[in-house]
């Protein structure tokens, strides 16, 4: 990059050479133009920390600048070869050119910016010595990083997206099906994936085998724009801790005679299958979930275990998708509860009740919380089968329920428990978490950036009363930008 180089210099098609200094969100990293860590910020998709790289900037803001790479010059030692021969076209993994130990620590840093730039959180002020408190090292995963979801959603689509290499290989190939992933940032486009190591071998395999077999049986996939079409999606469980296996195709409309004939091919060629689900989307919407499911085989769910307890997913059930990671997530925020045999304890936005009954054994009684009442009622019967009797699940929209009535019913939680969705909390609820003043506080959350806002509302809404005695980042997604981070809070009397 000339010295010269100026922001004012960083016009809409002009190309550049840059140093990326740090990692930014979402699969980026930055470039600073000018005066040191106060330069105009320049952020370029797919170049990582260290690398020198020639760009060509699309957008030209006020603050920043967007830069489209185009060849990197000299490489960053942070750098590796991706995994995947579709890593350049897929939007499944945006950091596998990148080792691993460094996602973890830029997982570490995204926790940190958000809680102080985004969240105004003065961290030097928090710990329970008084000394301050640091965001701990991201927990990884153990072993190898990849091959952890147990569900994967694959796309059927009339549009097919052609890689640059499939396009030099000079072959014939057809444009109108794709079983696969999209795209980013095309809800038309599918590639037409034959590998991918998200889920497991054998999942793509049957990816691989169900194309063949569609398209062999002259089963036409979903055209978005025309919304015509058979085949909509894919959808795989493979549970960590069992040997069940679900197949959920989802099409445009019932065909008992083709899901007959799916099953026998299925049985014969994946007999490791043990149940099929045949999940009905008329619509327009693109969604994996319709109007019906019909049981074709099987018994219609899969079992995975979290910690002692085993729990029953169904076809549309949230399940946390990277089991193994899931359970390290729920001892962090276990022992940042500091629970003790006598606690009563509030498990907000519960879902499933997979946290509630993680932490039953340790504490008097868990109400869980859940406005969706189809999640609360899989959360009463996992907690029935596994004999959990201290977990009361309620359902309701959370700014009405945390009435004085409601205490009264329940009791004063001792410890709160919050997990909520990537939106995070309504600021009204925050402000009733402030007025119920439990003892303790852990909030888990995909998503620090609405974290940080959701505590700094909630720390401001207490007058201090709140301490943040802990800070531990999870990586539930390998390869992703995606975090989990828990924090644990204790009120200061």
């Amino acid at each position: 990059m000339p010295e010269t180089l100026k922001a004012s210099d960083l016009k809409r098609g002009r190309e550049i050479e840059l140093t990326l200094t740090d990692f930014a969100d979402r699969g980026k990293s930055l470039a600073r133009v000018g005066d040191g860590d106060r330069g105009y910020v320049v952020f370029v998709a797919g170049a990582v920390p260290g690398d020198r790289v020639r760009a060509r900037v699309f957008k030209r803001k006020k603050s920043f600048a967007e830069a489209r790479l185009l060849e990197v010059l000299q490489p960053s030692d942070l750098r590796v070869e991706p995994r995947c021969e579709y890593f350049q076209s897929c939007g499944g993994c945006k950091w596998q050119h990148v080792g691993y130990e460094a996602q973890l620590e830029m997982k570490r840093d995204h926790v940190e910016g958000a809680l102080v730039h985004e969240g105004g959180i003065d961290l030097g002020a928090h710990g329970p010595d008084g000394a301050g408190v640091t965001v701990l090292p991201t927990m990884g995963a153990e072993g190898e990083p990849y091959f952890y979801r147990n569900k994967m959603e694959f796309s059927f689509s009339a549009q097919r997206w052609l890689t640059d290499w499939e396009i030099a290989s000079g072959e014939a190939l057809d444009k109108d099906f794709a079983l696969g992933l999209h795209v980013p940032g095309r809800y038309d486009k599918v590639l037409d994936l034959r590998a991918c190591y998200l889920q497991s071998t054998w999942s793509a395999a049957l990816v691989n085998g169900v194309r063949l077999f569609a398209k062999d049986n002259g089963w036409k996939p979903w055209n978005v724009h025309e919304h015509t079409g058979f085949l909509r999606h894919l959808v795989v469980r493979t549970p960590a801790h069992t040997e069940e296996r679900m197949v959920n195709l989802v099409t445009s409309r019932e065909d008992p005679e083709r899901m007959e004939q799916f099953a026998e091919w299925l049985q014969e060629h994946f007999p490791e299958t043990t149940t099929l689900v045949n999940t009905i989307n008329s619509g327009k919407a693109s969604t994996a979930f319709g109007e019906k499911e019909v049981v074709v085989f099987g018994p219609g769910v899969v079992h995975d275990r979290i910690g002692a307890h085993t729990f029953e997913i169904a076809p549309s059930a949230f399940f946390q998708t990277n089991t193994v990671q899931a359970e390290r997530l729920y001892a962090v925020a276990a022992e940042m509860a500091h629970f003790q045999p006598d606690d009563l304890v509030y498990d907000l936005y519960c879902g499933a009740g997979t946290i509630s009954m993680y932490v039953a054994d340790r504490v008097k009684r868990v109400v869980g919380v859940e406005l969706v009442e189809a999640a609360v009622e899989n959360a009463r019967a996992n907690a029935e089968a596994a004999g959990v009797e201290n977990c009361t699940f309620v359902s309701g929209d959370m700014l009405k329920l945390f009435t004085p009535e409601f205490v009264a019913e329940h009791g004063q939680p001792d410890v709160l428990l919050v997990d909520p969705p990537r939106a995070g909390m309504h600021p009204k609820v925050t402000e009733q978490i402030a007025a119920l003043r439990p003892e303790r506080i852990v909030y888990v959350s995909c998503n620090p950036r609405t974290q940080a806002k959701d505590l700094q509302r909630l720390l401001a809404s207490t007058d201090g009363g709140y301490r943040i005695e802990a800070i531990q980042p999870v990586d539930l997604f390998p390869h992703t930008h995606h975090v989990e981070n828990v924090i644990g809070l204790r009120r200061i009397d």
